[in-house]
């Protein structure tokens, strides 16, 4: 149950005064609350980006050069524009001393003259320029008479969405505030007075209600504050999640090896020493009576699958069966045409379970469940109700990000306690993989196998397509196969951006019927057609979006154009061009943009122009993007972090870590001490699934 004490936070959004439909959802569109309706939990998450800071100027003679500022004075002039100019309404006002100008534009004479009668005194907030030498305020904020006390000195910025004003979101963002109930203390004493913390409900004040702009840096007491809340209550959960596992005995799983050398001897070259070392560990993980939990993390092209196919062999020896789950149909199909024929050959017996595989499907799974499969691949249609194993000895989930720890316990409890082993090929650096995965222990493939080629990646202008699109020609002609990806399916009039369809349209003209298309919305079978006669092609050039991102592997592409590259995230982009440079040919990445480039653009390709290294990308991109890009946490639904930023609070992760190992120490112990307060932090923080993992619950 949760704690009645936060009630109030977990209240719909809705209730508050000046939430209606249309503005509930605007402020879950804004909140990035995908189920369910927004909470004022939600609106007190959602931080400002900046802030206005207001000076009061007493004399108008001392107004500054530049900034936003509260002046007051009596209205002395209307100066209308001439029918049909566009000069602006000006209104003089005055207070002795000095004039300032209120300048309008496409306004209403009768309104101004209502709100601005002469001889009346006003108090008027906004923005000061100067204009030969005379001080002006275009459209002011406010225009009031003893209006001082009224305005926010200073005004947080929020993020917003369209049709949601800063104003109006402001507003219930601070009678959101007004609902927020003091919480028992979660951190000790000594923690928050070392720091100079504020309490939770003084955080959020200083952020919503900042009495300076400096109060929003992320660097400030009360963001860092926030953030620790958020990392401690991570860790925590992470912490009941790892001892949970490693009460749930695992089993010591006994095997020779004699499968996995067999696999050795139908490859026609030798692991790499950094996928030997991490069988090795693998192997040491399977044979303790403790679960392996373990993260394998290695660059596009680095060998991962091998690995993964080395420990469902020593877990086949002990008579074990395997699941690998990924998270699009593409990626499950392209594992099962790499592990099927191989497993065959050792003698055992694969299926592929996705959730457009209707024919046959109470076959395969009455054999799954008799133990006559013994290696499951599909998509999350493994974690089903209907799908049931004999023994379940190992889990396998690739790209990870892309499925939540709720995801992964539901495969794990489809046997007892299995083994887990974790893929990604987005390589994440250090602080990231202690914040997404400190249940886990790490091995990382950072050699690729002998014989990959690096890519030669280019930069050009869009003002080259003619020129591009020429070369392609060429490069096709000659037998070349090649990837074109557009950042959307079809043209938008908002987005001056490349469409699939369109450009499909357009090479069509060009190629003929060597063009073709793929994007997510087809149907399966389209998609597998597509792909299909891309890899049986002599020479072919395939238009599509970033579902061709991961999962799809024709090793004799050689070439991939990426359209409108700066407005992909660096992850992605390594992503898309480790489609090309699979096979024995040289290859080459094209990156298109379109100027003007803002900077953060411009760096990110020249990263991607001057290394091929992955985990040396995602440190950029998290330099760059920080980590909600860098994982993808927005579109992937994974339970990311919206107040922490690892680039500003990467040191707090530490020490959320010690703190969480002294909380859970305490209540290892039987201690009640705080367990109220623990609560409260891990139902706040939506951590709630780890509750149940306490002692007691």
């Amino acid at each position: 149950m949760r704690p009645a004490l936060l009630d109030p936070l977990f209240a719909e959004a809705a209730s508050l005064p000046g939430v209606g439909p249309k503005v509930e959802k605007l402020l879950a569109r804004v909140t990035g609350v995908a189920e369910g309706p927004p909470l004022v939990r939600d609106l007190l998450f959602h931080l400002p980006v900046s802030a206005i800071a207001r000076q009061q100027i007493a004399s108008l003679d001392e107004l500054p050069q530049q900034g936003h500022v509260v002046v007051t004075g009596k209205v002395e002039h209307h100066e209308a524009p001439r029918r049909h100019s566009r000069a602006p309404y000006r209104v003089i006002l005055d207070d002795g001393r000095g004039t300032v100008e209120l300048i309008f534009f496409n306004i209403r004479s009768q309104w101004i003259e209502k709100i601005l009668p002469l001889g009346a005194t006003r108090t008027v907030s906004g923005r000061i320029d100067w204009f030969d030498y005379r001080a002006q305020i275009v459209h002011p904020e406010v225009m009031e008479p003893n209006a001082a006390d009224k305005i926010q000195m200073v005004e947080p910025i929020y993020p917003l969405t369209e049709g949601l004003s800063s104003r109006v979101l402001g507003k219930i963002v601070r009678a959101a505030l007004d609902r927020a109930p003091t919480l028992p203390e979660w951190i000790t004493a000594d923690l928050i007075a070392r720091e100079k913390w504020p309490s939770l409900t003084e955080a959020l004040a200083a952020m919503h209600r900042p009495q300076e702009a400096a109060a929003l840096l992320p660097e400030a007491p009360a963001w860092r504050r926030l953030a620790f809340d958020e990392l401690l209550a991570s860790q925590l959960a992470l912490g009941l999640v790892r001892r949970n596992a490693r009460k749930t005995a695992g089993k010591a799983r006994q095997f020779s090896g004699e499968r996995a050398a067999k696999l050795h001897e139908l490859l026609p070259f030798a692991l790499t020493q950094a996928q030997q070392d991490a069988v090795t560990h693998i192997r040491k993980d399977l044979r303790s009576p403790e679960r392996m939990l373990r993260l394998l993390q290695g660059d596009v092209g680095s060998g991962k699958t091998l690995v993964a196919l080395n420990a469902i062999l020593d877990v086949s020896e002990d008579g074990g069966q395997s699941a690998l789950m990924a998270p699009t149909e593409i990626l499950a199909r392209q594992h099962f045409a790499t592990i099927a024929p191989l497993a065959e050959s050792i003698g055992l017996t694969t299926a592929l379970f996705t959730g457009k595989d209707i024919a046959g499907r109470g076959e395969k799974l009455a054999a799954l469940a008799a133990g006559d499969i013994d290696i499951a691949i599909g998509t999350h249609a493994l974690f089903q109700e209907s799908v049931a194993f004999k023994d379940l000895g190992l889990v396998i989930v690739d790209e990870q990000h892309r499925f939540g720890v709720h995801q992964r316990m539901l495969l794990s409890g489809k046997g007892s306690a299995p083994d887990l082993l974790v893929m990604t090929a987005t390589p994440i650096p250090r602080t990231l993989v202690l914040t997404y995965f400190g249940d886990m222990e790490i091995s990382e493939l950072r050699e690729k196998p002998a014989g990959r080629r690096p890519i030669d990646t280019r930069v050009a202008s869009s003002e080259r397509l003619s020129e591009v699109k020429e070369r392609i020609r060429s490069a096709v002609d000659k037998g070349e196969k090649v990837y074109w990806v557009c950042p959307l399916v079809e043209e938008s009039e908002s987005l001056d951006v490349a469409a699939a369809e369109e450009r499909f349209r357009d090479l069509e003209k060009m190629f003929g019927s060597r063009a073709l298309l793929l994007h997510g919305r087809m149907k399966a079978a389209e998609k597998a057609e597509a792909m299909q006669r891309f890899r049986d092609a002599g020479g072919a050039v395939l238009v599509a979006t970033t579902v061709i991102e991961v999962g799809v592997d024709v090793p004799d592409a050689s070439i991939i154009v990426i359209e409108h590259a700066e407005r992909f995230g660096l992850a992605q982009l390594h992503q898309l061009r480790g489609r090309v440079g699979r096979g024995d040919k040289p290859s080459s990445c094209l990156l298109l943009y379109k100027p003007p480039l803002s900077e953060t653009a411009r760096e990110r390709l020249k990263v991607m122009r001057e290394t091929n290294d992955g985990f040396v990308i995602a440190e950029a991109d998290l330099k760059l993007r920080g980590e909600g890009d860098l994982l993808g946490t927005r579109q992937s639904g994974m339970p990311g972090f919206r107040l922490a930023r690892p680039e500003f609070h990467g040191d707090l992760l530490s020490l959320a870590r010690d703190e969480a190992k002294l909380i859970l120490a305490r209540e290892e112990k039987g201690g009640d001490a705080g367990r109220e307060a623990i609560r409260c932090l891990l139902y706040l923080f939506g951590r709630d699934e780890a509750i149940r993992l306490m002692r007691s619950g």
